[in-house]
């Protein structure tokens, strides 16, 4: 009959159903509202499985509101009254009531007590059930219709949906193999929304060891740098490392941003750099004793040079614990491995990526002028609420990211 062609009218539609998309679906569904979540995956949440390594760094444990907002850059104005509605407070008590709970770790970064993401996605679909939201994956959609004022609908398969509000909600672009590809920024410049582009992350890296800025100005020719997140080893790279006033820089470097940009999610980020990655530890020392064997009576200090790379020894005696006066003749053994060890690992702490405000990882998307960021509302369509990567906010890893997720979600799901 023809009563079977009038389509569903769902009083909230959300598009893309990762992190901030599934807070905003429970939201609203927990109110009653009848919710349609379109997902183009097979499945929910991909990109949240593999967030932080998989270990899903869920919020940063930071209580002040104000100290937490800092780390957002020039967004932190806008974000105060939506963080006073979900905070990462509120975070902790949504998934503890939900069954599960969360633990601190170093620099406050929060992690479900199982350090497993896949646990965060399970509790936010049980959530989802029992709010009674329809989710319909597999559920690519290829078009927004739209007058001037709001959203009529939405194009999935064959079909056109239609509902009182939509929630976009597809993330940005980072991880294209979990379908993050930027259809939403799309969809939003044909809309009319000013659309920034992503900061470039090919940039210098921030450190904060203090014998990396002594040598501002200084470059080492041939060297091999590895970088390791909690302690395991990701990748490696050879070629010429230039030191800089506030970090590491050089064509090596810039062209590693992009990937250490990811690893910050992940863990907190080291790297070591071999200054002989030609010569094994034998042969280095072979080199040493030698330098020592013509001067056994000088002092450690004023042979070092003949032993570090050019310009920096003084710089790396300084991370070795033998006192640099002391006479050649009496440096021990245990001594000498460990000049070895310094040279073919010398330590460094990355904190994050140059000309980013705190270690941003991400940012790109809506001007956040152009957003109600009370509710999350467009200010160019009445129906129209954005959340998540979507927006243009500076991004620092350690649990911000995601916090900004439930925080976008929560409060679009209330209000839409």
């Amino acid at each position: 009959s023809i009563m079977d062609k009038v389509p569903t009218i769902y009083d909230v539609i959300v598009i893309g159903g990762g992190a901030s998309g599934m807070m905003a679906g429970a939201i609203s569904g927990a109110k009653g509202k009848k919710v349609l979540i379109l997902e183009k995956n097979k499945d929910l949440g991909e990109k949240l499985k593999i967030s932080g390594g998989g270990r899903c760094n869920i919020t940063n444990a930071e209580k002040d509101i104000r100290k937490f907002l800092a780390n957002y850059g020039n967004a932190e104005q806008f974000l105060y009254s939506s963080f006073s509605k979900f905070s990462s407070k509120n975070t902790f008590d949504f998934f503890e009531n939900l069954g599960l709970p969360l633990v601190v770790q170093a620099r406050q970064r929060a992690f479900p007590n199982t350090e497993k993401a896949h646990d965060v996605y399970k509790v936010l679909v049980n959530a989802l059930k029992s709010a009674n939201v329809e989710i319909k994956t597999s559920g690519k959609v290829t078009k927004i219709l739209s007058n001037k004022d709001d959203i009529t609908g939405v194009v999935a398969g064959e079909k056109i949906y239609k509902a009182k509000s939509y929630i976009l909600a597809t993330g940005g672009v980072s991880h294209p193999e979990t379908g993050s590809t930027g259809d939403g920024f799309r969809w939003l410049k044909d809309l009319g929304h000013k659309v920034l582009n992503p900061t470039p992350t090919i940039v210098p890296l921030a450190v904060s060891d203090e014998w990396i800025k002594s040598l501002a100005g200084v470059s080492m020719s041939f060297m091999k740098i590895t970088f390791y997140v909690d302690g395991v080893k990701k990748f490696m790279k050879k070629g010429k490392i230039l030191f800089t006033h506030f970090g590491l820089s050089g064509p090596l470097i810039l062209n590693s941003a992009k990937t250490v940009a990811d690893l910050l999610h992940t863990g907190i980020v080291t790297a070591t750099i071999d200054a002989f990655p030609d010569t094994d530890l034998g042969s280095l020392e072979k080199r040493i004793i030698n330098v020592f064997d013509i001067n056994k009576n000088k002092m450690l200090k004023n042979v070092f040079d003949q032993i570090a790379p050019e310009g920096t020894s003084f710089a790396i005696l300084s991370l070795v614990s033998v006192d640099p006066d002391k006479k050649v003749h009496s440096v021990t053994k245990e001594e000498r491995k460990e000049i070895v060890q310094i040279l073919k690992s010398l330590p460094v702490n990355i904190s994050g990526l140059m000309g980013f405000d705190r270690a941003v990882v991400a940012d790109g998307g809506v001007s956040l002028d152009e957003i109600d960021t009370k509710t999350m509302r467009s200010k160019l369509y009445n129906n129209l609420y954005i959340t998540g990567d979507l927006l243009h906010i500076n991004r620092p890893s350690g649990g911000y990211s995601l916090q900004l997720c439930w925080t976008t979600g929560y409060v679009a799901g209330e209000n839409a």
